[in-house]
């Protein structure tokens, strides 16, 4: 899992509510077993007409939102089903982080597990970045979200919550069996004495 401490980017606004994680990958891009790929699925009843072509109306289809990293979206991100395939397929589009007023508990617990960066901020901060594209400033290290100017100066930082085990891995690089595997010696040390004490004669 990549390191995410802070990131600089230019969001881009998806500006629809409840989009569901069969909107976010649909049911049959799910039969692969690996998460590489699942970028070309991303939002694609949206991002291709019937005939497979790119829809050029879908904001994703832009040429300025080529290399988009930050995603806006309306309140309830990620409803539906529990599938760990919708984070996968924005992490391997290339989004690192996804804000809104509101995002779904599982896809906010999936996302991360996966390396990306859940922002839960309030319904104005929301319509702000919503109305045009902005620079932000992203840092894991103090869980905040800074707007900026066309210069770069930092207009409004806001506060996000996260937690510090998942705050923790998301600096660090690692999953949740990283973090364990990290802790092998002092899992084997407790091990060892619990072995002890409960049978003092060894």
């Amino acid at each position: 899992m990549q390191r995410f401490t802070e990131l600089a980017a230019t969001t881009v606004a998806l500006p629809r509510a409840d989009i569901d994680t069969d909107q976010i990958i649909p049911a049959r891009f799910l039969t692969t077993t690996t998460r590489d790929g699942l970028g070309d699925g991303l939002f694609a009843d949206w991002r291709f007409l019937s005939d497979g072509t790119p829809d050029p109306e879908f904001v994703l289809n832009r040429p300025k939102h080529a290399s988009a990293t930050v995603l806006v979206t309306d309140r309830n991100f990620g409803c539906g089903s529990s599938r760990e395939h919708a984070p996968w397929a924005l992490l391997d589009y290339g989004f690192r982080a996804v804000i809104s007023s509101e995002i779904a508990d599982i896809f906010h617990s999936n996302s991360l597990k996966n390396g990306l960066l859940p922002i839960r901020v309030s319904d104005d901060v929301v319509k702000l970045l919503l109305k045009q594209p902005r620079k932000v400033l992203i840092s894991v290290e103090t869980c905040s979200l800074s707007i900026l100017d066309d210069e770069g100066n930092t207009e409004k930082t806001i506060e996000f919550p996260l937690d510090g085990f998942s705050r923790y891995c998301l600096l660090e690089g690692i999953d949740q069996l990283g973090y364990l595997q990290g802790q092998s010696d002092a899992i084997t040390a407790y091990a060892n004495d619990f072995a002890d004490s409960t049978n003092p004669a060894l």
